[in-house]
């Protein structure tokens, strides 16, 4: 036990201090039942963007996976090891979520790294591997032109690959159709706390909450 971070025992502390007493007859009655979220949420590791803190929700609202650069491979039932895939079956056929939110974000490292080129990090060159997924992303990229930073449109344009992965899984593709199941595409900027969703109709990434989030920067800093 001395060799637990304790940063993390501190955190454990605030943690019974504050937010299990407020919400214990919560977490009783999520053991007892079980979840039911009705939004799975596919996120990056990036320690700077933590869905549950950017949405503010409590426990049991999200079902969340994260891995690196937000990514969702398509449909492969080839026999191998699929810990994204696994989450969606879950979470699609098991908890019959009625929203995927694929959520990006400004400055990733997994998208900086496809961008640069980067030597990899090992002999197994495991994100280089993983990343190489997003090729149909890079030629998207190419040639959008909202954005003159590459990778910028890059971290957008992977948004929306992920999504069409989404729909190669047939039950995916089954319920969206019935209109029982709704895929979205967010992006997060880390510097600034904007979100912006993707407009199906359109595209285009548009603000959430905007006018809230110019009150927020219109304020100042709180000490």
């Amino acid at each position: 036990m001395s060799n637990f971070p304790p940063r993390l025992v501190d955190g454990y502390r605030g943690f019974l201090s504050a937010r299990l007493t407020a919400e214990q007859s919560r977490y009783r009655e999520l053991a007892e039942r079980g979840q039911s979220p009705e939004v799975m949420v596919i996120g990056c590791c990036d320690s700077r963007v933590s869905p549950e803190v950017i949405f503010d929700a409590h426990p049991g609202e999200l079902f969340v996976v994260r891995n690196v650069a937000n990514l969702v491979p398509p449909y492969a039932p080839d026999g191998a090891y699929h810990g994204v895939s696994a989450a969606l079956e879950f979470a699609v056929q098991a908890l019959r979520v009625k929203h995927i939110v694929v959520l990006g974000h400004a400055r990733c490292g997994g998208i900086r790294a496809y961008a640069e080129h980067g030597n990899p990090l090992s002999p197994g060159d495991f994100i280089g591997k993983w990343m190489s997924m997003i090729a149909p992303a890079a030629e998207a990229a190419a040639a959008m032109r909202d954005w003159p930073d590459y990778t910028t449109r890059l971290e957008h344009a992977s948004i929306v690959t992920s999504i069409a992965n989404l729909m190669t899984f047939p039950c995916i593709d089954i319920l969206a159709g019935r209109g029982k199941l709704h895929l979205h595409g967010a992006y997060f900027d880390v510097a600034t706390g904007r979100l912006e969703a993707r407009d199906p109709g359109t595209g285009r990434f548009e603000p959430v909450a905007a006018d809230e989030h110019a009150l927020v920067f219109a304020a100042g800093p709180r000490f």
